[in-house]
């Protein structure tokens, strides 16, 4: 059992779910993400996506977008983005690390290069947005070798059939794309969500989380007992893009995250004595 395994028993056990903050490596400034992270940590992150600039990024909006142009122009690239989590794992031991991304950064770095680097960093799964469930056979035993969970996306269009392949292979956790679009769009829809939520427990018995769409404290509480884990990215994301230094990015990441920790666990269900 990983990190990631582990957090979702112990929230399981709890009754809450996962807070899980989505940033993009080396956004604003690369110098200032292990902060970052941190910030988050102590603001009440259960789990932390760790997002890996790319020039493509076909399943982000405008405001991921930006910031990975930002930070590829500071010199990120996946071996960076390793690092940060290495240094990361020199003060914090136990909250788990994905790294969300495209498929071609991996691909020319090397895969068994990237899972054994990955691995040594302290990174618990790789999400990635361009490899679906089908078209994992080749790099699943390379991910599995190195025990890194591999997760999958699952949306409103997906298939039957890739459903049922997903179920089979699925690792720590299914994100489930809250609507068929890009990051950070206002159009979710939660009567929607709810339904499609309870189709796919049907199906997948890992944990889920929903993301995509989801801004506000108000609305991660709408979902909090439908999903294991609420994911929000593009709302930080946007909200960290006007840190001066790393003192305030600290400030903004805290101030953003905690109040919508604090709404959750004010509905949250702890278990009985």
């Amino acid at each position: 059992m990983n990190r990631i395994d582990q957090r979702f028993a112990q929230l399981k056990s709890q009754r809450r779910p996962a807070l899980i903050p989505f940033v993009t490596a080396g956004d604003p400034n690369p110098a200032w993400t292990v902060d970052i992270l941190h910030a988050l940590v102590q603001a009440g992150a259960d789990l932390i996506e760790l997002g890996v600039p790319f020039s493509d990024p076909m399943a982000d909006g405008l405001v991921i977008q930006q910031a990975s142009e930002r930070a590829l122009r500071k010199g990120m690239r996946l071996e960076r983005v390793i690092a940060l989590v290495r240094s990361f794992r020199l003060t914090d031991a136990t909250t788990p690390v994905v790294l969300m991304g495209y498929l071609n950064p991996v691909e020319y770095f090397g895969w068994e290069r990237f899972a054994a680097a990955a691995r040594a960093a302290g990174i618990d799964g790789v999400l990635l947005v361009d490899c679906p469930p089908e078209e994992a056979d080749s790099v699943r035993p390379v991910l599995a070798k190195h025990r890194l969970a591999q997760i999958f996306l699952a949306s409103p269009t997906t298939t039957a059939v890739r459903l049922k392949r997903m179920a089979e292979l699925a690792q720590g956790y299914v994100y489930y794309v809250s609507f068929a679009g890009i990051t950070g769009a206002d159009q979710m829809v939660l009567a929607d969500v709810h339904q499609h939520l309870a189709a796919l427990r049907n199906v997948v018995k890992t944990p889920i989380a929903v993301g995509f769409g989801i801004k506000t404290a108000a609305q991660a509480v709408a979902l909090a007992d439908d999903a294991d884990g609420i994911v929000i990215g593009s709302a930080l994301v946007e909200k960290l893009a006007i840190a001066t230094d790393a003192k305030s990015a600290q400030q903004i990441a805290h101030e953003f995250l905690s109040p919508i920790r604090t709404a959750l666990d004010a509905v949250s269900k702890p278990q009985a004595a």
